[in-house]
């Protein structure tokens, strides 16, 4: 029985102490004014009767009423039902109010307390001040108080004739059941009559109506995320506007949580004054009005609901877990059949008649009963993991939450975890895991009705019933009477609050209540109790649980097969059959990763076990310390399957005898676990052995129990722990206090006896067998920091955990040895304090613990000692020996092999992948680290794949990352110790150490690797110490030294120079560079014309090039000799003759002001400058520029004659430049200024150097880009439309920067409008970084012009390298492999996009040489991707540069010669380790290899050239890609070094002569298809949809390692199956070829390598000396080309045929010029191009039209037809239309196309048909501007076809052109 109401309080609105306008609540009177002694008088209540705050109103407002909660300290809630009205305010008040009148119209708005009404103007009205009457309840009968209240206020509003008194007399004294379904009515005096219902049990919350409004007012998705939110223990926060609603709100969600109880704070209607408990870190549940919306906006990590707007806020921040499917969308289903029926029914053709609906309390219950479904469906066979602790005196029951996720299948659910650690369940397990106590409906769900539900998932009508069932028992546990007596209550009269009160409300009599008070409770005392017996019993556990979801484990469904092999395997071992059992491990390893297989082996060993020990021998033990392992290593560290925890037993069982005395058992080699080092682990196990221990004290039948009580029990064996404890639990209150405290002290000598037993169990598993090795300790967590391991959940296996950063992990920063043995006493003490305390261990046991445990750990350690001596002499078992790598001569290996494990790492070749080869990987062998590479040799692990020899290696200089990890090792699965080395040859090795392998041998490897990787000075890479006698170890020159010698140089390049005067220069000299020991001496004095670098930077030794001494014009004899020389000769662009002087009529000459690198140190020593230029205003020029690097000439076009120019970049600061705009010359003109100027005039030299800049008409004044192309302004969006470098900049630049797509070309492919005058075309661009240009001033005569571009930079280029790497090459293998995954992590890495910018600037400036505008190239400091852009035009321009001797000359001269910082971008030194490494140069290896691929006739060298340089460029094998410029090179002596005769046979340093000496011996870099077209320049498309990955970045052949060192790649051949040493008989010549593992290249050789090789064999076996391939290949082309010649019918059957039929000569993008003027129209990658082409033109665009006839295509020019664009009028009333002309010599016919590149014609005239050819004129629609003689007419035996030349001179030829061809048949 409890009081219906504690406390009545009158609470009035006072004025504020602090004097604001705001007032605040005071209680007038609180009956009765002594506290209650069970229940004190709860604080704060007048915050809560006017959650807004107290306010003066200027009208009377009608009352209102709700009910608050209040939550007291001990968790008991109070409900305070709050009734107010309005009375007029006193003086008092109203003087207080009307101080802030002003303010009011402003609260009204922003209190939203909706009472205020804006004052009217003139005099204030009379004020009304709020009253509240209050009771406070600890029962929630919110009806009962809305009535009571309001009978109260009646009587005083209509002036009935009742005490107030008494009425509230009565109600405190009323007093009502609180449970068990009886009925009471009550009346408090005054006429009235209510009957209260109590619920039938009262663990069953009362929602009345309150989960139907939530779902009505949010919906079923918002609902249900509160839900989840609110169990998760996220912070919920509701608004509205109605405290009814914020207080029903969060009644209906605490319902739905049920059975879980909420724990949190819990305030319905939060007061303003305590907005700021909303920033509380703690869950809440709580309402506020909505009117403070505004307040709750920052708050970061609160779920906000809007009752009245019907929506659910969740912050970014906050990720609140669904439920695990499929019961999500189950509920989400079953919650709309129960709100709305109707839509089951929506489409049905006859709609049976509408169901009238429920009731809204019954749908209020039916909502509940799909909740308390789903919690009985979540929560179904919890009992299970109930651990009984103790059972007396007070049950102690623990939750076994990983066995409960591992059976339910729910592991990686997040939902289900974040529940089962929220303290809600806490209280669930502490509440319903008592097996003795009363029952309610939930128990009995989750009891016996599963079953039914998973019968019923599928069948929606069923789960309708069911839920409608349960509703039917929620209902009735409310309304246990449904024909209740009608309340009769009196109510006050309709508007009663709008008439005048006739007096305020009353003071009550004190004394009067209080004596009625007094009297009800000395009733009570008299009375008996009433005691309701509670009906306790049994809870039932129901059926074993089953997984939510039956999946099966992944790829391995847990088949008989499966099971038997392990079986079997086990038994082999333990009968001795060694072979068989070696047999079939790797498939039981396999199959183990399958759940069923882990718990067979289990149970199998478990069968071997007798009387607790097992003892095997050697081979036996290793076996199944493996096997365990295996077992292991899948187990998370919760062990959800319970793996671990059946094992434990095992690991102490079985054992070897090591010694006399000395025996080793299995859990010290099973250690390296990370389920070990979890204290939940040991904990749960800890608690499932004491329920045992506890079951099996209370089984024993006690002999001193009465026979009764042994005669009830039941089958001893059947009985759960459980059921035992609700028996014991039953009978306790019988049993005596004596033999209770013998009960209890029983269980607690079993707890503690299994204390001490965890504590050895612990140790054994805790304490390394070798107890220096540390290293276990520090992966272990657990170990070190207890936070880390209790509450972060592990669940990332073993395998991939990286311990890269060992040292920083708490408390192991000196791991000693007793440091080890303290750690795991820190360990297991922990673990004793917590279970000993949690299940009641008394302090002196505690105590004793804590003193035995060090004794404990300490004696384990002096028995592992012996173990580990003993282990120590064991017989190592035999492991295959070591494959020895091959090296190259000169190579030498700095570490023998470490054995470890190749892991896969992602790529698909080492797995057989979709190649369909064997799983080479993970194999076995070890690692050597020579001077150049590092290499791994080895054998798969997996015996089923065969002895293939795995190679995997890479130099050591391409190492990027080196990473240490931690690793199983795939055969015994233990925990070793691995590296991880990268490289930027796209090899990656993954290795883990044997554990033979001591740590400090891994060390020792690791530096000696960084030291080869970093040496501290450049002669100590592998080209340098090759066959040389510097060492490695020696220390770098000091660089002081740099300037001596320097000057000795100079001398001796004087020296020699004066011996090569009188003979031609181009003969070689061999260079004999300056000794070391003699570099560092100072000079001597008497030595004669010393050149110094001090005087070089004079400026007047900066003489024009005639007056050169004669001792400088000698120091140039090995300059001229350099690669840049021989090619300016071959351009034309000036050659040294004898005097040293040029003819001045030549616009270019060689400078030799750079000589001494004086000027610029990464420029080569002679350079191409214009004429007129004096060598000492070059000085000048060059500090205009980064790095000094100013713009020189490196290469003319031969057809148009413009030159391509290289610089830096301007400098952005300091120099004023060419291009600012210009100040007002000041007096003294500053030496910037005259840079500036300076470079003006150089500038305006090279423009005044290029022959044809004076001729402005014609094909050199093409107009600026095609706006069909380039959306410019207007129909023709011109270059220089809105300022000269206006147009470009937003247009071209963002365009080429790919800012922006491409507009579509021309539709028809028109001509332009031959009307539109089009503005000149520049005679120079300059293409620079539009960051430079900004701010750039046009140049006023036009002649040259700025193309700004936005190019990447290089830090952009190293990171895409990084992801391209990561993309290739992944590092460990993805989970779920699939090409859109590479895909993905391709297009991220952003490489593609780098390349096609670099393709797209290239094609542009190809296209402005090709159309006789120069080109400077200005980007960055002029060495990085101005190098890349200016090599690529060349060798898109040049065809000399697509030959092999040409390709070496352009890198030598653009790359070598012009500084491009090989040695800084590879990070080839210790000093560059930091900048780390950038693939400048393989990215234009990979561009050029983009053109190979759509050019691949035009090329002399194979895609293997291109690779191989990829590859050796970063390989340190030669001295060529050392070093960052021509002086550092001179400074080291290399430069000349490689000419002149040799002496005996040395190793190639240069890797052109070393690819020279291979092309002689095989034709590996020689391109078959190769058959170039005169003069072709080549436009690839650059879209990124037309690249495609480089195959140098994803093959391997790991049957031989990388195939670039070529002496090792061609072993020895494999013998042919009839030369098989083993003499049996021949069965076939053939072999397996696996693409996974041999490289197929070599494997099966193309069909001319093939023949050539045949043609070498039979000549051998004729006795001949074999003749050179080349010579060969040679002889057999100019036979074909004979052949071809003679035969005129078709075409010849060449080898020189391209394999793709029809492949394409050039494309991309095409210039093309009109009738008048010309246009640049860029049609950049389309297939089309606009505009005409004249028929001057021929090699501007070559045709690239193929019909079938010109598929194949020789060199020859005969058959090389007439062609380009005519007008063509067509047939009767056809319009005249542009169409592309061929006139085919050979064929006899004048085909016509559509476009220049179509393949397919419009239509032929045949010649055969061509009577003659005449002048014609213009007829109806011709072109209007074109001349009339361009007309002509040739008539057919059929018609008369008019055309329309463009222009006179081109219809002539056409005319002669047929002619010649008539005649000619």
């Amino acid at each position: 029985m409890a009081r219906l109401a504690d406390y009545f309080v009158l609470v009035a609105f006072g004025p504020h102490p602090r004097g604001s306008g705001e007032g605040q609540g005071q209680i007038l009177q609180r009956f009765p004014e002594k506290d209650w002694e069970d229940n004190p008088f709860p604080q704060g209540i007048e915050l809560f009767c006017q959650p807004s705050g107290w306010q003066l109103c200027p009208e009377r407002n009608p009352p209102t009423f709700f009910v608050a909660v209040l939550t007291d300290i001990n968790s008991e809630r109070h409900y305070c039902a709050c009734l107010t009205f309005w009375e007029p305010a006193e003086p008092a008040q109203a003087a207080a109010g009307a101080e802030d009148a002003a303010g009011r119209d402003e609260e009204a708005d922003e209190g939203g307390s909706g009472r205020l009404s804006p004052a009217a103007s003139g005099p204030p009205g009379p004020l009304f001040a709020p009253k509240t009457l209050v009771l406070v309840s600890r029962l929630d009968h919110a009806d009962v108080f809305r009535n009571s209240l309001g009978l109260i206020y009646t009587i005083h509003v209509e002036g009935l004739n009742v005490g107030l008194e008494s009425v509230v007399g009565n109600l405190l004294t009323c007093v009502i059941p609180l449970a068990g379904g009886s009925q009471r009515t009550i009346s408090l005096g005054a006429g009235d009559r209510q009957v209260i219902q109590t619920p039938l049990t009262e663990s069953l919350p009362v929602s009345r109506c309150s989960v139907a409004l939530l779902f009505r007012q949010l919906g079923i998705s918002n609902v249900l995320s509160l839900f989840c939110a609110a169990l998760t223990e996220h912070k919920v926060l509701f608004l509205s506007r109605s405290y009814q609603r914020l207080a029903d709100a969060c009644r209906g969600l605490l319902a739905l949580l049920f059975p879980l109880r909420y724990s949190f704070t819990y305030v319905p209607i939060l007061p303003a004054q305590l907005l700021e408990v909303l920033s509380t870190p703690t869950p809440f549940i709580i309402g506020v009005n909505a009117a403070f919306q505004a307040e709750t906006q920052e708050l970061l990590d609160v779920i906000v609901a809007d009752l009245d707007g019907g929506t659910v806020t969740v912050p970014e921040c906050v990720s609140v877990p669904p439920l695990p499917e499929p019961l999500q969308s189950q509920t989400h289903s079953v919650l709309s059949m129960v709100l709305d029926p109707e839509l089951e029914l929506a489409d049905l053709a006859f709609p049976p008649p509408a169901a009238s609906p429920s009731s809204l309390k019954m749908q209020d219950k039916e909502l509940r009963a799909v909740f308390l479904r789903l919690f009985a469906q979540l929560l179904q066979g919890y009992r299970w993991c109930l651990h009984m602790v103790r059972i007396h005196p007070e049950p102690v029951i623990r939750f076994h939450k990983a066995a409960f996720l591992g059976q339910r299948g729910l592991v990686e659910d997040d939902f289900l975890m974040k529940v089962l650690e929220g303290m809600a369940f806490a209280g669930f397990v502490s509440e319903r895991g008592v097996p003795y106590r009363p029952t309610d409906l939930f128990d009995e769900l989750v009891a016996h009705e599963v079953a039914r539900m998973r019968a019923d998932e599928s069948h929606p009508q069923r789960v309708l019933r069911h839920v409608k069932e349960l509703a039917e028992q929620l209902y009735k546990n409310e309304n246990p009477y449904p024909a209740v007596a009608m309340h009769k209550v009196q109510r006050p009269g309709e508007a009663s609050h709008l008439r005048r009160a006739p007096r305020p409300f009353p003071r009550l009599d004190e004394g009067v209540v209080q004596w009625i008070v007094d009297q009800a409770t000395a009733k009570m005392q008299g009375a008996p109790p009433a005691v309701k017996a509670e009906r306790r019993t049994t809870v039932p556990s129901g059926p074993p649980m089953t997984a939510i979801l039956e999946r099966s484990s992944g790829l391995h469904g847990n088949s008989a097969r499966r099971l038997e092999v392990v079986r079997n395997c086990i038994s082999y071992v333990f009968e001795g059959k060694m072979l068989e059992a070696k047999k079939l491990l790797p498939a039981v390893l396999r199959a183990l990763k399958g759940r069923a297989a882990r718990r067979c082996l289990v149970q199998e060993l478990h069968l071997h076990v007798q009387q607790n020990r097992a003892v095997l021998d050697h081979q036996q033990f290793d076996f199944v310390v493996r096997m365990m392992n295996c077992c292991l290593q899948d187990c998370t560290s919760l062990d959800e399957h319970g793996i671990a925890a059946a094992l434990l037993p095992l690991v102490t069982a079985f054992c070897r005898k090591l010694s006399p005395g000395v025996t080793q058992f299995a859990y010290s080699c099973v250690q390296e676990h990370v389920v070990w080092s979890t204290p939940q682990f040991w904990e749960s196990m800890f608690y499932g052995d004491v329920q045992a221990h506890i079951r099996a004290l209370y089984l024993e039948p006690a002999e001193d129990w009465g026979p009764s009580q042994v005669a009830e029990a039941p089958a001893e064996d059947e009985r759960s722990a459980l059921d035992v404890a609700s028996e014991q639990r039953r009978l306790w209150p019988t049993l005596s206090r004596e033999k209770q405290q013998e009960l209890v002290q029983k269980e607690e000598s079993t707890v503690f006896s299994q204390a001490i037993h965890y504590a050895n169990r612990m140790s054994y598993l805790l304490l390394p067998l070798d107890s220096s090795k540390s290293r276990l300790l520090r992966e272990r967590a657990g170990l070190g920091d207890p936070e880390s391991a209790s509450n972060s959940l592990v669940t990332s296996s073993m395998a991939g955990s990286v311990a890269e950063s060992y040292d920083t992990e708490s408390g192991f920063e000196d791991a000693e040895t007793c440091d080890v043995a303290g750690a795991v006493v820190r360990f297991i003490n922990r673990f004793v304090d917590k279970v000993c305390t949690e299940s009641g261990v008394t302090s002196e046991h505690l105590k004793g613990l804590h003193v035995m445990v060090p004794d404990i750990v300490q004696m384990h350690i002096e028995t592992l000692e012996a173990v580990h001596r003993e282990s120590k002499r064991l017989p190592p078992i035999q492991k295959p020996k070591l494959l020895r790598p091959r090296l190259l001569p000169g190579e030498e290996c700095m570490l023998d092999g470490l054995r470890v494990y190749l892991l896969p790492d992602g790529r698909e070749e080492g797995s057989g992948g979709s190649g369909g080869g064997p799983a080479l990987l993970p194999a076995e062998g070890a690692v050597f680290l020579t001077t150049y590479r590092v290499i791994f040799t080895g054998m798969p692990t997996d015996p089923l794949v065969g002895e293939q020899v795995v190679v995997r290696s890479f130099p050591v200089a391409a190492l990027t990352k080196e990473k240490r990890i931690s690793v199983q090792t795939p055969v015994d699965q233990l925990l070793q110790d691995g590296l991880q080395l990268r490289s930027c040859t796209f090899q990656l090795l993954r290795m883990a150490f044997d554990e033979e392998v001591g740590s400090d041998s891994a060390e020792l490897f690791r530096k000696q690797l960084h030291r080869l990787r970093f040496p501290p000075d450049i002669r100590g890479t592998f080209a340098f110490t090759l066959g040389s006698a510097h060492t490695p170890g020696r220390p770098p020159r000091a660089t002081k030294d740099k300037a001596p010698s320097l000057r000795t140089l100079s001398r001796n390049l004087v020296k020699n120079a004066k011996k090569t005067i009188g003979r031609q220069y181009v003969t070689r000299k061999k260079y004999n560079p300056p000794s070391w020991e003699h570099r560092g001496q100072p000079p001597p004095e008497d030595q004669e014309d010393e050149i110094s670098v001090s005087e070089e930077l004079e400026p007047s030794t900066l003489t024009p090039t005639s007056a050169l001494k004669p001792s400088d014009r000698m120091t140039m004899s090995s300059l001229v000799e350099r690669a840049c020389c021989r090619d300016y000769q071959r351009l034309g662009l000036g050659t040294l003759s004898s005097s040293l002087s040029r003819a001045k009529s030549e616009p270019f000459r060689v400078s030799p002001v750079n000589r001494m690198y004086a000027i610029c140190r990464s420029y080569p020593g002679l350079l191409i400058v214009p004429q007129s230029v004096q060598d000492n205003a070059l000085q000048r020029v060059s500090r205009c520029y980064r790095q000094n690097r100013f713009p020189v000439v490196c290469w003319r076009s031969g057809r148009s004659k413009a030159v391509l120019l290289r610089s830096g970049g301007l400098h952005g600061k300091g120099v004023v430049g060419l291009f600012k705009a210009q100040n007002a010359p000041s007096p003294g003109q500053s030496q910037a200024d005259s840079s500036s100027l300076e470079q003006e005039k150089y500038l305006q030299a090279v423009v005044s150097s290029m022959p044809r800049y004076a001729d402005m008409s014609g094909r050199n004044t093409l107009s600026g880009f095609s706006s069909a192309h380039l959306g410019g302004h207007g129909k023709w969006g011109s270059v220089r439309a809105s300022g000269r470098s206006g147009g470009l900049s937003g247009d071209v630049g963002s365009r080429l920067a790919g800012r922006d797509t491409l507009a579509p070309p021309q539709a028809n492919g028109a001509p332009p409008d031959p009307g539109f005058l089009r503005p000149q075309r520049a005679a120079l661009y300059i293409i620079g970084d539009k960051a430079q240009l900004k701010g750039v001033r046009p140049d006023p005569l036009q002649q040259w012009e700025l193309v700004p571009i936005e190019v990447f930079e290089v830090r952009q280029v190293k990171t895409s390298f990084k992801k391209l790497l990561k993309a290739c090459v992944p590092g460990c293998p993805a989970t779920e492999p699939s090409p859109a995954s590479f895909l993905r992590s391709l297009e991220d890495s952003e490489w593609l996009t780098q390349i096609h910018k670099l393709l797209q600037v290239s094609v542009l400036v190809v296209e402005l040489l090709d159309s006789g505008s120069s080109v400077l190239v200005s980007l960055e400091d002029g060495w990085d991707i101005t190098t890349q852009v200016v090599s690529l035009v060349q060798l898109l321009s040049d065809p000399f540069y697509r030959t092999l001797d040409g390709f070496r000359l352009l890198v030598e001269k653009e790359w070598l010669s012009f500084g491009h910082r090989f040695s800084h971008r590879g990070a080839h030194t210790l000093a560059g380790q930091s900048s780390g490494f950038t693939p400048v140069f393989l990215q234009f290896l990979d561009c050029v290899h983009q053109v190979h691929l759509q050019f691949p006739m035009e090329f002399e060298f194979s895609p293997f050239y291109l690779k191989f340089l990829g590859y050796h460029h970063v390989s340190r094998r030669f001295r060529t890609f050392l070093l960052d410029s021509d002086y550092e090179r001179i400074e080291l002596g290399l430069l000349y070094e490689e000419k002149g005769e040799r002496r005996g046979p040395q190793p190639c340093r240069s890797v052109w002569e070393y690819v020279d000496r291979l092309s002689k011996r095989t034709p590996a870099f020689y391109n078959y298809m190769y058959a170039p077209e005169d003069s072709e320049v080549l436009r690839p498309y650059s879209n990124v949809s037309n690249l495609r990955v480089w195959d140098f970045y994803t093959e391997e052949a790991l049957s031989e390692g990388p195939p670039y060192d070529w002496e090792l790649a061609q072993g020895p051949p494999e013998p042919l199956e009839e030369e098989r040493p083993d003499g049996g008989a021949p069965q076939s010549r053939r072999r397996v070829v696996w693409p996974c593992y041999d490289s197929r290249p070599r494997a099966q050789p193309d069909a001319i390598s093939r023949l050539l090789e045949e043609l070498q064999r039979l000549e051998v076996e004729l006795g001949r000396p074999p003749e050179r391939w080349k010579d060969t290949w040679d002889r057999v082309k100019a036979a074909q080309r004979l052949e071809g010649r003679l035969d005129r019918r078709g075409a010849p059957s060449s080898l020189l045929v391209s394999s793709v039929p029809h492949h394409r000569r050039s494309l991309g993008v095409y210039l093309q010029e009109g009738p008048v003027g010309s246009t640049l129209s860029l049609s950049l990658d389309s297939d089309q191009s606009s505009g005409s082409t004249t028929s001057g033109s021929r090699q501007a665009a070559r045709r690239s039209t193929s019909t079938l006839y010109s598929q194949f295509q020789t060199a020859e020019s005969e058959n090389r037809s007439y062609e380009g664009t005519l007008y063509k009028k067509g047939a009767f009333m056809k319009p005249w239309k542009a169409r592309w002309f061929v006139l085919d010599k050979t064929k006899h016919q004048l085909r016509y196309y559509d476009h220049r590149v179509d393949t397919e014609y419009k239509g032929i005239i045949d010649l055969a048909e061509v009577e003659a050819v005449a002048p014609g004129t213009p007829t109806m629609g011709a072109p209007k501007t074109v001349d009339e003689k361009a007309f002509f007419d040739v008539k057919t035996t059929r018609r008369v076809y008019n055309f329309c030349a463009q222009d006179v001179l081109s219809a002539q030829q056409w005319v002669d052109q047929i002619q010649s061809c008539l005649s000619d048949a």
